[in-house]
């Protein structure tokens, strides 16, 4: 998987040098509680360990798990994904997959434009390569990333259980 940069942040493959800051990250309820139909945190280094293995797997020229660090220090911030979506139970197949931007970031680098920035620039790389269309699928109650949505200029398309068999607020970027 490529590293991606922008003025502040650089988007890198996880290593596992990086399992204590994805444990904390996502042992954290404030961080994981919108995460799909049913949330968990992490519980154990291994498990931080099995989740950069399943990250690090992605084999595809666009989409991918990047962790978000500071371009200028290289300290952790969060994680950003550009994926296909799965489909809820007894949802049509046939069509190509719907690909997802998402982010989680550490509370410590909430308030500070880095989602935003990191997403943007994430966006902005995958239609550089042929991506027509980008969805952002998120929790009803998830006024904060429905706020990033909007700077990122993502139109809200409405509430849907299309994806992870649960109703979601979902948002649609195309290119500009």
């Amino acid at each position: 998987m490529r590293t991606i940069t922008s003025s502040r942040l650089l988007l890198r493959p996880w290593h596992d040098d990086d399992a204590d800051f994805l444990l904390d990250l996502e042992s954290r309820w404030e961080v994981v509680r919108f995460l799909g139909a049913h949330p968990a945190t992490m519980n154990t280094r291994a498990d931080a360990l099995a989740s950069i293995a399943r990250r690090r797997a992605i084999d595809h020229p666009i989409h991918g798990i990047w962790a978000i660090t500071t371009a200028a220090d290289g300290r952790l911030l969060g994680n950003l994904l550009l994926k296909p979506i799965p489909l809820s139970a007894g949802e049509p197949t046939g069509r190509p997959n719907d690909v997802e931007i998402g982010w989680h970031l550490h509370p410590d680098a909430w308030g500070h434009g880095y989602a935003t920035e990191a997403a943007e620039t994430v966006l902005h790389d995958a239609f550089s390569r042929g991506l027509t269309k980008i969805l952002a699928v998120t929790d009803p109650d998830n006024q904060a990333s429905q706020a990033v949505c909007r700077r990122l200029g993502m139109s809200h398309t409405g509430r849907t259980t299309r994806y992870y068999d649960t109703p979601n607020e979902l948002f649609e970027k195309l290119p500009s």
